[in-house]
C-alpha cells in the first residue's frame, strides 16, 4: 500500500512521541472530525472557536488511524484508544510536517496571492496543468496560518506540480507562509482595496503582498499585473529581492504575456495572447473580463514552470469558476427559467465591479430583469461608507433593474441610490433569502455578491432548494 506518510517519518518530522501501536502509515490528513476518512491522521488543532482535542473521540469513531495531539491535552484523552503522536504544539507540528513535505518534493511549486482572483487563479492552474502531470493544490481557500501548512503536509511525494494560495489581511502574514512553501514561481494577481480597514492605503497592501517574493527559490519567477498601478513598485521590490525572472501580464504593450484581442461572451471568452514571439488563440471556458486577466497569469505561470503549452492551451476551454465565485445555474421557474450567478464567497470594490460586469454582460431572456443582490463588503474600516456608496455608479453601468441589499454597511448604498433605481433592503441574509425566493421571475438574471461573513450562501441555497436546476446548469461555473 502507498502511504502519504509513514508513521516513522511523521514522528521524525514533528519530533513527536509515539503512544500506542502506531500504524505503518496514513493515507490522508484531516483537521475536521466530521470529514475524517478511514486511514487519515487527525490533527487536533486548537482554533479560535474550537479545540480539536474535544472532537478526538468523534474522529476516531469516523475512522482516523492516528491522532496528533498536544502533550498538555493528553490526560483529558484517556478514553481515546487510537494510537497517537504526542507533540508540544499541534499546529506547529503540522507546519513541521509541511516543511518536511516541501523538502522531499521534486514538484514545481507555484504560489498565488493578490487582492482578488487568488482562488480563481489557483483553480485554473490546477485545471490546465492536470494534463501535464499530477497536480496538488490547496483545497477551497486554505490560504492562512493553518491552511497553507495543511496543504503542504498533504502534498504527495509523487506530485509534479504544487499550487499554493497564500492570503493575508494584515502585514507580515504572508512571510512565514511563503517561507514554508518556497515556491519556484509566484503570481500577484492584482493590488486593490481588499482588507483596507487593516491598512492605511494601497501602497501598504502592495508591501504586504510583495512578501510572497521573499522566498522564491533561486532562478525562480514572479508574474506581476502590468495593468495595475502598483506594477512599477512591485517590479522594483522584486529586483531588490533578487528575483531572477520578473515577468508581467496584461494589455500593456510591454507585458510579457500580452492580451491582444478579447471577445467576451455570456459563458466564455475568446482571446489572443502574445507569448514571446508567438500569438496564441485561447478559449477560456468561464466568462468575465477578470477571468481573462487571471488566465493571462496562469498561462504565464504554466509556461515559466515548463509545462507543455500544447496541453495547457486547450485545457482553458474546460475551465470552470468555483462555487461562490461566478458559478452559474439555470433554474426552472414555471414554464421558463432564470439564471443565477453565485458570487457569494467574498467581496471588495474590485470584485464587486467584476461581478456587476458579469451581470451586465449576461443576456436576458424575454421579459427578464437584471437583479443585483449585494451584501456588505467587510474589512473596509474607515473607508467603508465611501466604498459602499461608490457602488451606485457600477449598478447604473450594469443596467440593474432591481437592487436587493442586505447588511448594515449597505444602508449607505441605499441612501446613495435614493430613487435612481428600484431598491429592496433587508437587515439580514435570511430575510433577503425569504424575499428573493418569491421575487424572481422567468427570464431574470440574478447575481448574488457579498463578503463571506454576511452569509449570502444561504440566499443562494434558498434559490437552489426551491427551483430545479436544468440539465445544462453549471456548465460554465
Amino acid at each position: 500500500m502507498s502511504f502519504l506518510w509513514t508513521s516513522s517519518d511523521m514522528v521524525a518530522a514533528m519530533n513527536g512521541r509515539p503512544v500506542g501501536m502506531l500504524p505503518e502509515g496514513i493515507s490522508g490528513i484531516s483537521i475536521d472530525s466530521r470529514s475524517v476518512a478511514a486511514g487519515d491522521a487527525f490533527f487536533a488543532i486548537k482554533g479560535d472557536r474550537f479545540d480539536g482535542h474535544d472532537f478526538a473521540s468523534i474522529a476516531a469513531a469516523n475512522g482516523a488511524r492516528l491522532m496528533v495531539v498536544s502533550e498538555a491535552k493528553l490526560p483529558a484523552l484517556g478514553r481515546v484508544t487510537a494510537p497517537m503522536i504526542v507533540v508540544d504544539d499541534v499546529l506547529e507540528a503540522l507546519a513541521d510536517l509541511g516543511r518536511a513535505a516541501r523538502a522531499r518534493s521534486t514538484a514545481k511549486i507555484i504560489a498565488v496571492t493578490g487582492s482578488v482572483g487568488k482562488t480563481t487563479s489557483k483553480e485554473m492552474l490546477r485545471q490546465v496543468l492536470s494534463g501535464c502531470g499530477e497536480v496538488h493544490a490547496s483545497a477551497a481557500s486554505f490560504n492562512n496560518h493553518w491552511g497553507v501548512p495543511l496543504t503542504l503536509a498533504r502534498m504527495p511525494e509523487s506530485a509534479r506540480f504544487g499550487i499554493f494560495e497564500i492570503g493575508m489581511n494584515h502585514p507580515g502574514e504572508i512571510r512565514p507562509l511563503v517561507g514554508m512553501v518556497r515556491p519556484h514561481g509566484a503570481i500577484i494577481t492584482t493590488i486593490a482595496a481588499a482588507h483596507l480597514g487593516n491598512f492605511r492605503n494601497l501602497a501598504e497592501i502592495a508591501e504586504a503582498k510583495a512578501e510572497i517574493m521573499e522566498a522564491i527559490e533561486p532562478g525562480g519567477f514572479v508574474l506581476l499585473n502590468r495593468d495595475n498601478d502598483r506594477f512599477a513598485w512591485l517590479k522594483k521590490r522584486a529586483t531588490e529581492l533578487g528575483v531572477s525572472q520578473i515577468r508581467s501580464f496584461g494589455e500593456h504593450k510591454q507585458a510579457h504575456i500580452r492580451l491582444l484581442t478579447c471577445q467576451l461572451l455570456p459563458e466564455q471568452s475568446n482571446i489572443t495572447v502574445r507569448l514571446g514571439n508567438e500569438d496564441i488563440d485561447i478559449n477560456v471556458g468561464a466568462p468575465g473580463r477578470h477571468v481573462v486577466q487571471n488566465a493571462l497569469a496562469v498561462l504565464g505561470a504554466a509556461w515559466l514552470a515548463g509545462a507543455a503549452l500544447d496541453i495547457v492551451v486547450p485545457a482553458f476551454s474546460r475551465v470552470q469558476a468555483a462555487k461562490g465565485r461566478g458559478a452559474r445555474h439555470r433554474l426552472a421557474i414555471g414554464a421558463g427559467s432564470f439564471t443565477l450567478i453565485d458570487e457569494s464567497y467574498n467581496a471588495n470594490p474590485a470584485s464587486m465591479q467584476a461581478a456587476l460586469q458579469l451581470l451586465r454582460d449576461t443576456p436576458l431572456q424575454e421579459g427578464g430583469r437584471r437583479i443585483a443582490v449585494l451584501g456588505d463588503m467587510l474589512e473596509m474600516g474607515q473607508f467603508s461608507e465611501k466604498l459602499h456608496r461608490g457602488l451606485a455608479g457600477l449598478l447604473q453601468e450594469a443596467g440593474a433593474d432591481l437592487v436587493c441589499l442586505a447588511g448594515p454597511e449597505m444602508t449607505h448604498l441605499v441612501d446613495e441610490l435614493g430613487d435612481t433605481l428600484p431598491v429592496i433592503y433587508r437587515d439580514t441574509a435570511g430575510a433577503m433569502a425569504e424575499y428573493l425566493v418569491d421575487a424572481v421571475s422567468a427570464g431574470d438574471v440574478v447575481m448574488i455578491k457579498s463578503s463571506l461573513g454576511i452569509g449570502f450562501g444561504r440566499v443562494v441555497k434558498a434559490l437552489l432548494d426551491k427551483y430545479p436546476a436544468l440539465p445544462d446548469s453549471g456548465r460554465n461555473t
